[in-house]
């Protein structure tokens, strides 16, 4: 999984301007984005980690790190602003202390037990800057330095703050403010010449001068081509050059050899390719490179190691040992002058043993653990790594299968010993395995020791419990913004003699100013209101809009002076000379997300009447509706045919006012369900929405005893004859009968309710309603036709 680690340089020169009038900084994002795009052509591209450091102060530097996601990572690009100085070395160290957060955690480096190659987290940290002068507090800095002090705990295991996976490359933006008349060069992009340059030839990297746009492609589309597994190594020659050879591939000792002479092949600081496993996806291997020291327990402590091993080849041509079933790894070399020197020589069938200093206990050489080869078909050189000194157990191995037959005597036991005293301890495990896999017999004991004192593992395990504290804090940290200046810092230049700053009062006055201390507010309770800041000392001060500061009175200075420090520091959310228009300026991407704005919000106060229902929001739709709140009488689902309703004006059954009711949110009663769980609520059947008039009716005269008990009778006779068989019902025509007035009251409350069973769908109930209707009407019309007799009869 390759990490890729964008170091943007957002000093305040990042925002010069080109001759197409973008700054560099937008340039930056630019080619970031580009990048992203040419990587995912590549299927391998699903497993990349993106990483984001600026030049910010540590660890603020850090906009996306171990844990955040792509869309962080582009989030927190976009964002970035260029101001501040140009401190490369600390950026840098920042940079690769992110990347070694996990490594002593995870073990991958393997400190005193060998360098396995297969062991590596492949990372490009690719920085974009203008190649400026490097300043910092102290000043400009002609050279580049990096702090030595890290606060990841181990980091004096390792001489430099970079590992051998690690390789760094800069894309230097020189782009000309004017267009340019002369034609544009093609060909290769050249190194630039800044302090950056040779930073990134130690990693294993280099830099690139970008003079224009189709330079910078052309570079990314380089970049994408340098994302490779695999591991830096230093080679470097020892002893004598080989023999010159002749045409036919043979050497030829009539002609001459520079020996003496530097030669470009003679030392090369290059990748070698740790492919993954066809499988599993993941690199596997069997043999270390060998430590450039003998372990031994009587060490107090582990020496420092180089980030880049240093690996010594001798040119004397040996013939390429291997033998059946012992496994060994390959590894291909990385174009350089020594790949192309060797592939020249056309030897395929010879090699080149490899050592590491000091790596024996016997030879300060050390004994080879493998060799270089050309391939075959000569179109590449290989790192063939072996058990060390393979020279002297390939024999005993191949003597023990084929002469002894798995079945060592005396001499072949003491030969085998003899050479167990010659490897490091750290090679003794990947040894048993290898004769395990061989189906060799147990040669090994198993109680091995790894060659390190008891302080120096008790050390490394310590050093592991540090680095997850501070990979925590680390992490803890990244996003977070740099803490801004709380005021202005006003110092006294003042010459002698007694000034009025040296007031008390004055000096207490300034502090209060510039926030260092809390001004004192006798008449503000601050526990009462907890959370609010006050903005105007004086109460009785009107906002004022002043465009001159001397239109200002002498009494309201502090006043106004307290008002510009908040609008200044933003230390509101909604202070007094804020831009309106900046409150309603929201991203695009942003519009519409309600419910994070809700978040915001202090909590609603409670409702006067809970028992009333709740109307839902219809944010970005005004006509949605609560499915489930939507009540459907059970017995309308029996009800067919046309249903026989007398038109009463004020009634809704028109065709418009059916359309419109489709439109409208149906809350459920709640006094309705209160009912059915045997609550009555306390005003009756009738809701807070009932009219007014009908509320506070005191009737239009007194009615006849036999009209109430005519109607009465109406009421009981229609829950007697079973025609009233919900419970809810029943109760809605008790509490009808208890209504006291005339008949045109009476009537009004029965209409009333149609229009509440109307709006909740009660069909049935209004069929029964309606009748009850129809005979207030004939009572009426009788009433009507009794007064008349009466009047004919006087």
């Amino acid at each position: 999984m390759p990490i890729l680690l964008f170091l943007i340089d957002t000093s305040a020169s990042m925002n010069q301007r080109t001759d197409l009038g973008t700054s560099y900084l937008d340039i930056a994002k630019g080619a970031v984005e580009l990048f992203l795009k040419l990587r995912a052509r590549d299927p391998a591209s699903r497993g990349d980690r993106y990483m984001l450091v600026t030049y910010d102060e540590p660890p603020y530097c850090i906009k996306a790190g171990w844990k955040e996601n792509h869309a962080t990572f582009m989030s927190e690009l976009k964002n970035l602003q260029a101001s501040g100085l140009t401190t490369l070395g600390q950026a840098l160290r920042s940079s690769f202390d992110l990347l070694n957060l996990n490594r002593l955690i995870s073990g991958i480096d393997n400190y005193g037990q060998g360098r396995n190659p297969f062991f590596l987290e492949p990372s490009i940290l690719i920085t974009i800057t203008d190649g400026n002068k490097l300043t910092s507090t102290a000043g400009v800095q002609e050279e580049l330095h990096l702090p030595l002090n890290s606060p990841l705990p181990g980091s004096e295991l390792t001489k430099e703050p970079f590992r051998w996976d690690q390789r760094l490359f800069a894309l230097v933006l020189r782009l000309p403010g004017l267009a340019s008349t002369e034609p544009e060069h093609l060909g290769s992009v050249p190194t630039d010449e800044s302090a950056i340059t040779q930073m990134c030839e130690v990693t294993g990297g280099r830099s690139y001068c970008v003079r224009t746009q189709r330079m910078l492609n052309q570079c990314l589309e380089s970049l994408v081509q340098k994302i490779q597994s695999g591991v830096v190594i230093n080679f470097e020659k020892t002893g004598p050059d080989p023999l010159p050879v002749g045409e036919d591939g043979l050497t030829d000792s009539s002609r001459p050899s520079n020996s003496f002479a530097a030669q470009p092949w003679h030392s090369c600081h290059k990748l070698i390719y740790v492919r993954p496993n066809s499988k599993t996806g993941v690199p596997v291997g069997h043999w270390p490179i060998p430590e450039s020291f003998w372990p031994d327990q009587n060490l107090p402590s582990l020496p420092p190691r180089t980030s880049h091993p240093v690996v010594r080849f001798s040119c004397v041509d040996c013939e390429p040992m291997v033998i059946d079933k012992l496994p060994f790894d390959k590894y291909e070399l990385e174009p350089s002058p020594l790949t192309q020197y060797i592939l020249e020589r056309k030897s395929p069938h010879t090699c080149w043993q490899v050592f590491v200093t000091s790596s024996g206990k016997y030879n300060e050489l050390g004994y080879p653990f493998g060799y270089l080869k050309a391939s075959t078909t000569l179109t590449c050189v290989n790192l063939f790594v072996m058990p060390y000194n393979y020279p002297v157990l390939l024999p005993l191995l191949d003597d023990l299968f084929k002469v002894h037959k798995l079945k060592p005597n005396l001499k072949w036991r003491q030969a085998f010993d003899s050479y167990l005293k010659t490897l490091p301890p750290y090679y003794l495990l990947p040894l048993k395995k290898a004769l395990r896999m061989m189906g060799a017999p147990n040669l090994i004991s198993d109680n091995l020791d790894c060659g390190l004192s008891y302080s120096v593992i008790s050390y490394l395990k310590k050093l592991s419990q540090q680095t997850k504290l501070e990979s925590e804090r680390i992490l803890a940290s990244v996003g977070k913004k740099p803490p801004q200046e709380i005021g202005i810092k006003v110092k006294n230049h003042s010459g002698g003699g007694v000034s009025f700053t040296h007031s008390k009062n004055f000096r207490k006055l300034l502090k209060e100013i510039i926030g260092e201390s809390a001004p004192r507010l006798t008449e503000l309770n601050t526990k009462e209101f907890a959370g609010f800041q006050v903005g105007l000392l004086n109460k009785d001060l009107k906002p004022q809009t002043y465009r001159n500061a001397y239109d200002i009175p002498r009494r309201g200075l502090l006043d106004q002076l307290t008002r510009m420090r908040s609008n200044l520091l933003k230390t509101h959310k909604f202070i007094v000379g804020q831009d309106e228009d900046s409150l309603h300026s929201v991203p695009v991407a942003q519009m519409g997300n309600y419910q994070e704005y809700l978040k915001t919000l202090a909590s609603p106060l409670r409702e006067i009447d809970p028992d009333q229902p709740k109307r839902l929001h219809t944010f970005g739709n005004p006509f949605k509706q609560d499915k489930k709140g939507m009540m459907i009488d059970e017995a309308d689902e029996f009800v067919a045919g046309p249903q026989n309703k007398v038109k009463r004006p004020g009634e809704p059954n028109s065709p418009l006012s059916s359309k419109r009711r489709r439109n409208v949110t149906v809350i459920p009663d709640v006094h309705e369900e209160k009912r059915e769980n045997g609550q009555i609520p306390p005003d009756g059947f009738l809701s807070k929405s009932a009219p007014p008039e009908l509320m506070n009716m005191a009737g239009d005269g007194v009615p006849h005893h036999h009209q109430l008990d005519s109607l009465s009778d109406d009421f009981t006779s229609l829950r007697k004859d079973g025609l009233i068989h919900k419970p809810e019902y029943e109760r809605i025509f008790i509490l009808l009968e208890e209504v006291q007035g005339s008949l045109a009251v009476k009537k009004q409350f029965v209409e009333f309710t149609i229009k509440e069973a109307a709006r909740f769908k009660r069909r049935v109930l209004i069929q029964y309603l309606e009748k009850v209707l129809e005979k207030i009407d004939s009572h009426h019309h009788l009433n009507n036709v009794n007064h008349i007799n009466r009047r004919s009869s006087c």
